[in-house]
């Protein structure tokens, strides 16, 4: 099936590029000029993947992306901002985005990002074994067919992509991973951003996992060469 893309977007010139685009490589795009149309939109139209601006009438994209994220909706998220602060990039990543691309991007760019988040979503949620696929380690808990995680009896709330880097690190744990080789199997090939997004990432899942300050419970760091479960 046509795989269904939001991008709620203030600028007309952006979202009609993107819509064109998306059309031209096999995609459905509906669009979105506001943040109340956007979040009106997704309970709607139920896209696949959503193209999210940070600055937007009435609701940004962060309140969007939290809102979202609090009611228990996974659908994959790719920020679009005009800044290049990496405060920008890190609040869209805490709120549950998926990705982010920085404007002016290019259109090859923003298709490939598109592609490699789709392919990670569909991966997680279609291709899983049957039964109970449950990694453990001392008192985390992975449950791969739920998409659940906790830490004793404690639920952890994770958005997609944390969710796919803890289960990579605990599929291979004792093992050290390099962030060359997280961007390649958790984010995919194609995927164009930087390793710093690795980091980032595992920041706030360490922060999610309970770990603090320089604690290093579950995900441990090696020095020149990446992270390991420990």
């Amino acid at each position: 099936m046509m795989k269904k893309i939001l991008i709620i977007e203030d600028e007309p010139n952006i979202r009609e590029l993107v819509l064109y685009n998306l059309k031209a490589n096999g995609y459905e795009g509906i669009e979105a000029e506001d943040g109340y149309m956007g979040i009106t939109m997704v309970h709607k139209e139920k896209p696949d993947l959503i193209l999210l601006d940070i600055m937007l009438p009435g609701k940004n994209g962060y309140d969007i992306c939290k809102e979202l994220r609090e009611e228990g909706n996974e659908t994959p998220i790719i920020m679009l901002t005009a800044k290049n602060e990496e405060i920008d990039k890190v609040l869209g990543l805490e709120f549950g985005a998926d990705d982010y691309i920085s404007k002016p991007f290019g259109i090859r760019e923003l298709m490939a990002r598109i592609k490699a988040v789709l392919r990670r979503y569909d991966n997680t949620h279609d291709n899983l074994p049957p039964g109970e696929h449950i990694l453990k380690i001392n008192d985390l808990e992975i449950n791969i067919e739920r998409h659940q995680v906790k830490v004793g009896e404690q639920l952890v709330d994770l958005t997609l992509k944390e969710f796919e880097l803890l289960c990579y690190l605990a599929e291979n744990r004792g093992h050290v991973l390099t962030r060359d080789q997280l961007l390649d199997k958790v984010w995919g090939i194609e995927y164009a951003g930087e390793t710093r997004t690795v980091d980032v990432h595992i920041r706030y899942l360490r922060k999610k996992l309970g770990q603090s300050g320089d604690e290093e419970k579950y995900i441990e760091t090696i020095r020149g060469k990446g992270y390991k479960i420990k």
